[in-house]
C-alpha cells in the first residue's frame, strides 16, 4: 500500500501477524470499516522479527514516521512453538514469550503515548481460549496468553484514564492453513461438537470480534475478553 498523507483523516491501526489467516482477516475487517491499515510481519508494511527487541521497537519507530500515529494497535502474531514440561527449554521458552507477550509490550509503549495525546486509542490482543482448556503440550504458549491477560487487565486500568481502551479476543481453534498442519478433520470435528454452535470457526469470526472493539461501538468496552470460540468457553 502506499502511504496516506497526514491530512488523511481516517485512523490508522497496525496489526501484528497480519501476514497469517487470522492477522489478514483482521486487517481487511478493519480497512472495510474505514481504517488505515499497517501490516507489521516478515512480510508487510512494516517488515519486523518480532523475537527481537530491537527489531520491534524499530518498526514502532518506523510506523510512526511513516504514517504519523497509530490509533488502533492489534496484537495478532503468535509462535506455537510446541512443548510439554518434560521438553521445554529457555530456548523455545523465551522464542514465545519475545514473540507473544514482549513484543505487544514494546509496540504499546510506541503506540500508546500519541494515543493518550489525541485522547483516543484502541489496544486489542488475540489470545486463545486454550488458557482455559490447556493442553500440555503447548505450556510456552498457553503461559504467555495468560501473561497477556494479565497485561490486558493492566493496562486498561492504567490507560483508561486517558481515553485508551484494552481488551482481548479468545478464538477457538480457527480452520486456517496452519491450524490444518497439526489437527485432523476428525480433531476439528471433535472440537465442534463440544461448542454451542455447531461450525467450524472462520478467520472472519475473530476478525469480526476485533473490528468491534475498534469501533465507536465498544466505546465502553475494556479489560474484557470476547470468547470468539462457538461457546466452547462460556464466560
Amino acid at each position: 500500500m502506499t502511504t496516506a498523507p497526514e491530512s488523511d483523516p481516517r485512523r490508522v491501526a497496525v496489526v501484528t501477524g497480519g501476514a497469517g489467516a487470522i492477522g489478514r482477516a483482521i486487517t481487511d475487517a478493519l480497512r472495510g470499516n474505514g481504517h488505515r491499515t499497517v501490516v507489521l510481519d516478515r512480510v508487510g508494511e512494516v517488515v519486523c522479527d518480532l523475537s527481537s527487541e530491537a527489531s520491534t521497537r524499530a518498526a514502532g519507530a518506523a510506523v510512526l514516521e511513516r504514517f504519523g500515529r497509530c490509533d488502533v494497535f492489534v496484537h495478532c502474531a503468535a509462535a506455537f512453538d510446541q512443548a510439554a514440561l518434560v521438553d521445554v527449554d529457555s530456548a523455545t521458552w523465551r522464542h514465545v514469550q519475545a514473540v507473544n507477550v514482549e513484543s505487544a509490550l514494546w509496540l504499546a509503549q510506541a503506540f500508546t503515548p500519541g494515543m493518550a495525546q489525541r485522547g483516543f486509542g484502541r489496544v486489542i490482543v488475540i489470545i486463545s481460549d486454550t488458557f482455559w482448556s490447556p493442553p500440555p503440550v503447548l505450556l510456552p504458549y498457553v503461559a504467555s496468553k495468560g501473561a497477556l491477560l494479565g497485561i490486558v487487565r493492566s493496562l486498561a486500568v492504567g490507560l483508561g484514564p486517558a481515553g485508551i481502551a484494552v481488551s482481548a479476543v479468545a478464538p477457538g481453534l480457527t480452520d486456517t492453513p496452519a491450524a490444518r498442519t497439526v489437527n485432523t478433520d476428525e480433531q476439528f470435528d471433535a472440537t465442534v461438537e463440544r461448542q454451542a454452535l455447531r461450525r467450524r470457526l472462520t478467520p472472519e469470526d475473530t476478525a469480526a470480534a476485533v473490528a468491534f472493539l475498534a469501533s465507536d461501538g465498544a466505546a465502553a468496552m475494556t479489560g474484557q475478553v470476547l470468547c470468539a470460540d462457538g461457546g466452547l468457553v462460556l464466560r
